[in-house]
């Protein structure tokens, strides 16, 4: 009796043991679209940058680029926005169909903000998130709209605050027009 109690145990500990290392695995492979574009093997990958003004935030300033991914046959371009930190950098890379959805939240956004001040909220936050965890948007506090970038969904100190919507409506438009023009 005492043997079968012994084994049953064993059983059910290497068993949650199992499937706690399963759910392990599953969040490992969340990647990014670059992460999964830029990790083909078996094929050589190629990347080119090509500068583009600097992302005036209200606090410091982020280097942007475009970034030409080449892989084997296959070209992909990203729009990366890289703020240095004390310690580190992160960086945001928005592929071109994100950015085009990006301008059209955009556009959205900036129609909501004077009617979201206007109700005087406590605290509001209207943002548009990507499938990578890129985030733009604003939050309303003392009646004032603070506009925002968060370059990573996770970390610290990866948030760019901006002074106004346009900044970033133009930033993005320049960045899309780069695309275009490196498409040809």
């Amino acid at each position: 009796m005492v043997r079968k109690f012994f084994l049953i145990s064993i059983l059910t500990i290497m068993s949650v043991a199992t499937y706690g290392q399963d759910v392990k695995k599953e969040a490992e492979n969340a990647k990014t679209k670059m992460e999964v574009f830029a990790s083909k093997t078996g094929s050589i990958t190629k990347f080119v940058d090509t500068k583009l003004p600097n992302l005036k935030a209200t606090y410091s300033s982020a280097q942007t680029r475009i970034r030409k991914i080449t892989n084997g046959t296959t070209s992909a371009f990203f729009y990366q926005i890289e703020k240095e930190g004390k310690y580190s950098s992160n960086t945001a890379s928005i592929e071109y169909s994100d950015l085009t959805e990006i301008l059209k939240a955009l556009k959205v956004l900036k129609t909501d903000v004077a009617n979201d001040v206007s109700a005087n909220p406590d605290y509001m936050e209207n943002k548009f998130v990507t499938v990578d965890g890129f985030q733009v948007g604003y939050f309303i506090s003392g009646g004032k709209a603070s506009w925002y970038i968060k370059l990573e969904k996770y970390g610290s100190d990866n948030t760019l605050f901006i002074d106004n919507g346009d900044t970033i409506e133009t930033a993005f438009t320049e960045a899309k027009n780069k695309i275009d023009e490196l498409k040809k």
